[in-house]
């Protein structure tokens, strides 16, 4: 979801709202009570924004509000109340909509929860300038056909980023399929590429199309393809130069049509130099390389994801514990050496320490250090809808 549409009547703060929906890569668009009816909308589907007072003004009769959000294109609508001590949500209408009251003092980290929870697809989290012209780059490649190779640390995104790709591209409404090459031993990977016939070696008694044709127009994931074995490349790269597959025990290649995305956590060049990785290959897959960062090198995006794994493991927004400010600012100053995948455990083990309320500073275990030291029993917070 691109656009946001902000009616601006009695809702507070109504400007900062706006301008962190925008730093988030939203269209916004804003309006009053008094114009909506003459909104002129542009967009597929929208994410809606109003006060609390104003959703009654919609809600006037029964029909009211859905009459005016189908009329909007609105697929998503927060509801913000009065500012309150802490924050409090509420989820209704499966989950389309969020009655939400702000923190007097924690206003950062209830913009997040409402710029995640406008995105009803839940894709890439981001908030840092270098992710976002990163995202840019990768809309405009998604647009063409042409094989992209994926280079980054490991836990940095690079799946996730290649489904973004997929999904922004002509073939997303066709097969997406990743296949990890360095989980798959080399003597079966061959066959969960191009498939087999039956028959074609021991245990094949019923033949299989393989990754390749199942992914068939749409997009293929070759997720750490450095691992590949060196014979396997040199076939690779016939299916990626010839366009079709030949399956094991047959002689008759059938024609693919796939868009290939490689992915490494190592420097590629080092490979070819060294003679781990064919050179013809890697310039084949090389049309259009990419290069995800570690998390450190963009704190900007620490809190968005930190909001999408809470959401993920709390189980929906209406649950989200609410991040203290001084723990937003542990969370942005770690060096993440694990990336992601270390910010995610941190979370996790911070929704236990936190008994599922508030999650301050000392629930936040990053290291031994953090571990050893003793930490109050959770208190539970009293959650209230708006």
């Amino acid at each position: 979801m691109n656009a946001v549409l902000c009616v601006t009547d009695q809702l507070a703060d109504s400007e900062a709202w706006i301008t962190h929906l925008h730093n988030r890569g939203y269209e916004t668009n804003t309006t009053t009570f008094a114009k909506l009816a003459s909104v002129s909308v542009n967009w597929q589907q929208c994410g809606l924004i109003v006060s609390q007072a104003i959703a009654k003004k919609l809600a006037s009769d029964a029909t009211g509000f859905q009459k005016w959000c189908r009329q909007l294109k609105a697929e998503r609508i927060v509801v913000v109340g009065e500012y309150g001590p802490s924050l409090t949500m509420k989820c209704e209408f499966n989950g389309t909509t969020l009655q939400i009251r702000p923190s007097e003092d924690n206003w950062r980290f209830t913009a997040e929860v409402v710029a995640r929870f406008l995105d009803g697809d839940q894709g890439t989290a981001a908030g840092d300038p270098s992710t976002f012209n990163l995202l840019r780059l990768a809309r405009r490649v998604a647009g063409s056909d042409v094989t992209v190779m994926l280079v980054g640390p490991t836990g940095t995104g690079k799946e996730v980023l290649s489904r973004f790709l997929h999904n922004a591209s002509p073939r997303a409404r066709n097969p997406f399929i990743a296949v990890n090459c360095a989980a798959v031993p080399d003597t079966m990977l061959e066959a969960l590429l191009f498939g087999y016939e039956r028959g074609a070696f021991t245990g094949a008694h019923h033949p299989n199309k393989g990754i390749f044709r199942a992914a068939d127009s749409g997009t293929l994931l070759l997720d750490e393809i450095s691992e590949m074995a060196l014979p396997l490349q040199a076939k690779l790269l016939r299916v990626l130069q010839e366009k079709e597959v030949t399956p094991l025990g047959s002689s008759k290649p059938v024609a693919v049509d796939v868009r290939v995305i490689a992915t490494s956590n190592r420097y590629m060049l080092e490979e070819v130099k060294a003679g781990r990785f064919r050179e013809d290959l890697y310039y084949r897959l090389n049309v259009f390389p990419l290069v995800t960062k570690a998390l450190a090198e963009r704190s900007g995006d620490i809190l968005p994801i930190a909001v999408t794994l809470l959401a993920k493991h709390a189980g929906g927004f209406a649950k989200i514990p609410e991040l203290s400010e001084d723990a937003i600012e542990k969370l942005e100053s770690h060096d993440w050496p694990g990336n992601v995948r270390e910010l995610e455990n941190v979370l996790q083990r911070a929704l236990v320490m936190s008994g599922g309320g508030r999650i301050d500073r000392e629930h936040l275990m990053l290291d031994m250090h953090d571990m050893l030291q003793p930490v109050e029993e959770p208190t539970r917070r009293l959650q209230l809808a708006v």
